[in-house]
């Protein structure tokens, strides 16, 4: 298929990498488009919808899940890479795929998992979403995994400690974890994906503590970004209040956040004016990034969710049942492998089976199975 013309510094499926396993092109659609296709068929994809972003699944219907969460960084990573001229189905398929190794009960279901598994090399959640597309899904007859294309895969691999960049780096020297250990940046699509995922998670959980009453908007007006963005919604609509109000506030947000990276990026492009791909990644920092002053405020606004959302009582409540959830399935499965499913049980790296399985459950499942297993109820 005739690769769309692009910036030289733009990613171009026609000059992929390619995949592990060479498959003949599609008629139809470019490689990235396949991958992004592949990812939203996966098992785990569809298992996102049963995933925790900060309240359980079973706590509201209109909070976010981790399936929403990927639409919504998807969308914006689409919004802003048409502005740049990136290649927009890499985005999106980097959007979609890259919370596909997030445990249940959002992280602290990682913490868990990374605990139990302290001796037996850890658990990272962004290697756990390359582990399920390289591997664990199991679709295809030609092979493991969804044989993604290296762009699409870099892109996954988000964050990566130096031990398990090393293991990768053995088995695929010079491959998606060489900048790990040795400097350098991912695509600028992919770079594009950590961005748009912080802006993602600050405007919904926003949006998402303020609806669960947790949260008050007039302690979010101790936020610069977001006081500046309530006033101008009041400037323009006096009469506007409630939900209608904070909606307005987090819309203008988004928008100022979007166009700050677009802005800041241009300058940033122009001023290193990177000849290919291959010199994108041979920067020192990422061009795809907020200015000094939306950093800032970027960052204030984290911080202040950190303090007053995520770290709460009622979420923190919430988060002690489901680690005791996770850990005591770790170790019922750990202690007696035969409840475990036939392709896993069978495994001979039993504790990495077991983080495997309960990585890819959702919250009602584990917490179905947690009371097989103990008797207990939970939740």
């Amino acid at each position: 298929m005739a690769s769309t013309v692009r910036p030289a510094y733009a990613a171009d499926s026609a000059r992929s990498r390619g995949r592990r396993l060479a498959e003949p092109a599609a008629p139809t659609r470019s490689e990235f488009q396949r991958d992004r296709d592949r990812i939203i068929h996966s098992t785990a994809f569809r298992r996102l919808v049963y995933k925790t972003q900060v309240f359980l699944n079973h706590e509201g219907d209109l909070f976010r899940t981790r399936l929403t969460h990927s639409l919504e960084v998807a969308q914006l990573g689409r919004s802003i890479g048409r502005s740049l001229g990136l290649d927009e189905d890499l985005v999106e398929a980097v959007a979609l795929a890259h919370d596909l190794g997030h445990t249940p009960f959002g992280h602290a279901g990682q913490d868990v998992l990374d605990d139990c598994m302290r001796d037996h090399g850890g658990f990272e959640h962004n290697l756990q979403s390359l582990r399920v597309v390289d591997s664990l899904e199991q679709r295809y007859a030609a092979f493991d995994g969804l044989n993604l294309c290296f762009e699409t895969r870099e892109g996954i691999l988000k964050h990566c400690s130096r031990r398990n960049a090393e293991l990768i780096e053995a088995s695929e020297p010079g491959g998606i974890a060489t900048r790990f250990l040795h400097g350098g940046q991912p695509s600028l699509e992919a770079q594009l994906c950590n961005l748009a995922d912080e802006v993602a998670y600050n405007a919904h959980d926003v949006d998402d503590g303020v609806r669960s009453g947790l949260i008050e908007l007039e302690q979010l007006l101790e936020v610069d970004l977001v006081r500046e963005h309530w006033r101008d919604a009041l400037a323009a609509y006096p009469q506007l209040s409630g939900k209608r109000l904070l909606f307005e506030t987090i819309r203008r947000m988004l928008s100022a956040q979007v166009y700050d990276i677009i802005d800041t990026t241009r300058a940033a492009l122009d001023d290193a004016a990177p000849v290919d791909v291959r010199a994108v990644r041979g920067m020192d920092k990422p061009l795809l990034r907020f200015s000094a002053d939306m950093r800032a405020r970027s960052t204030a606004l984290k911080r202040f969710l950190f303090a007053n959302l995520y770290r709460h009582p009622q979420v923190q409540a919430t988060r002690g049942r489901a680690e005791e959830v996770l850990r005591d399935i770790f170790e019922a499965y750990a202690a007696d492998a035969t409840q475990l499913p036939a392709d896993f049980a069978g495994r001979s790296d039993r504790e990495r089976a077991c983080a495997d399985y309960i990585a890819g459950m959702t919250d009602r499942f584990a917490i179905r199975e947690h009371r097989r297993l103990t008797g207990k109820m939970l939740f």
